[in-house]
């Protein structure tokens, strides 16, 4: 991410406060600038988002450049919850940036990498390490409502707070076991048109409801205009 003086607060100081950022102060005319930047990029790319890197022109940013004190580049600046907790000037090799970004970017634990796996039985074993990790929660109810095993699915899902995320599964689960999962949109059109009718006094048509509206692609304009509707039918 390019940032300016303009978004400098928000891109930068605020976005620390969520996960550490790592600032690359360069300029066009700089050699070593050219040399350390694609090894910064490929590092923290490597950290899978638990690093975010942000750069810096010093040329056309004079004030974030001041805000760092900066008298050479390249210069680099790991932020984390707004204050600067570490930092180095010049094209480091890959092995010294890696160091650098390491020591911002949390270990990997086992339950991570039984995640990343991603099969039933790593899956499982996460669970059983950590039953509570919502991620691993979700993707084995993924892995097994896709395969059919809906109970079991509906089992696991049932013990983490209701994400959007998961209440979409739930409500494709329950449409499964209703044999309604393969709906085509215009089906679900026409039967949320038909259910408004009901939504007011009859709970199972509610939830059926909106199941259905689970079933709509994420961001269809339909999805807000059912919404709105249902709600005024409710009040």
């Amino acid at each position: 991410m390019d940032v300016t003086d303009a978004t400098f607060e928000q891109d930068v100081i605020e976005a620390s406060k969520e996960r550490p950022v790592v600032v690359d102060l360069w300029a066009p005319w700089c050699g070593p600038c050219r040399t350390l930047s694609p090894i910064i990029e490929k590092v923290v790319a490597e950290t899978d988002g638990k690093v975010e890197l942000v750069k810096i022109n010093v040329d056309d940013n004079p004030a974030s450049a001041q805000a760092f004190k900066v008298q050479g580049i390249p210069a680099v600046f790991a932020i984390k919850d707004g204050k600067i907790v570490d930092s180095f000037v010049g094209a480091y090799p890959e092995s010294a940036v890696r160091e650098f970004v390491a020591k911002l970017a949390p270990a990997k634990t086992v339950v991570d990498v039984l995640i990343e796996e991603g099969n039933e039985p790593a899956l499982r074993q996460a669970l059983e390490l950590e039953p509570a990790n919502e991620v691993a929660g979700f993707s084995l109810s993924k892995l097994l409502a896709d395969r059919g095993e809906l109970d079991e699915a509906e089992v696991i899902l049932a013990r983490f707070p209701e994400t959007p995320e998961i209440a979409k599964l739930k409500a494709k689960i329950r449409l499964a076991k209703e044999g309604d999962a393969g709906l085509s949109e215009d089906e679900i059109t026409r039967e949320l048109d038909e259910l408004l009718e009901a939504v007011k006094n009859d709970e199972d048509a509610r939830q059926r409801f909106l199941d259905l509206l689970n079933l709509l692609p994420d961001g269809d304009a339909r999805i807000s205009q059912y919404r709105r509707r249902f709600t005024s039918r409710l009040f």
